[in-house]
């Protein structure tokens, strides 16, 4: 279906050789991105699962230690030491580019440089075990924003590498093959029309011959 309406010309067979060129030569480049970003997705997982291991244990060390808080010390007294922050985070998001993927990077900057600053309450009147939670929650900070970073950034290339793959099967399973399928047709017309033309031209020649071989007899005829 494609083939009938397809101009056999070679103005049109020149084109398509050309564009031809360019998919084979994009083909290739997609693929090469489509491999590199395969490669960085997987040391990003890697990244990620790390991470979350990391996170989930430090915040399940944390919620053994508040269980424990919470079962010597009373309530109104760990709700009124926690009613209050003793730090302050700004979180400032930017981007970097990997192989035209806008990957999110998150800045953590704390307000107090001081240690004892994420205690919001005093160390006297509290159990230690809430301090020993705290001081984990605090710690697993820094990797809970690196892994929202990671999990975003493995989600938009794992986008990026669908999409990529959708136009590499489209180039190599569809565009490609219709072209070299166009390029093989016009090529057969040309080349029919061409035989066409030479036995048209080799039936007019004989024609003309023929045509001086009896004007050269009547001529011969009327001197004699």
């Amino acid at each position: 279906m494609a083939q009938r309406q397809i101009n056999p010309t070679r103005m049109e067979l020149t084109r398509l050789k050309r564009k031809l060129l360019t998919a084979v030569r994009g083909h290739k480049l997609l693929k090469d991105k489509r491999d590199e970003l395969m490669r960085q997705f997987l040391e990003m997982v890697k990244k990620n699962m790390e991470l979350r291991e990391s996170v989930e244990a430090r915040v399940q060390a944390a919620l053994g230690n508040f269980a424990l808080a919470r079962a010597t010390m009373q309530s109104a007294a760990l709700d009124t030491a926690l009613l209050v922050p003793g730090q302050e985070i700004l979180l400032e998001a930017d981007v970097r580019n990997v192989m035209s993927v806008n990957i999110p990077v998150f800045t953590c900057k704390f307000r107090n440089l001081d240690p004892g600053s994420i205690y919001s309450y005093g160390l006297g009147l509290t159990s230690g075990d809430l301090d020993e939670a705290v001081l984990s929650l605090s710690e697993a900070l820094s990797d809970m924003i690196a892994l929202a970073e990671a999990e975003q950034g493995c989600k938009l290339m794992a986008m990026e590498i669908e999409k990529t793959r959708r136009r590499v099967n489209a180039l190599e399973y569809v565009l490609i093959p219709e072209m070299r399928e166009s390029i093989k047709y016009i090529s057969m017309k040309l080349d029919e029309n061409e035989r066409s033309t030479q036995i048209r031209l080799m039936k007019v020649k004989n024609m003309v011959l023929e045509q001086a071989h009896h004007y050269m007899e009547r001529q011969n005829a009327d001197f004699e």
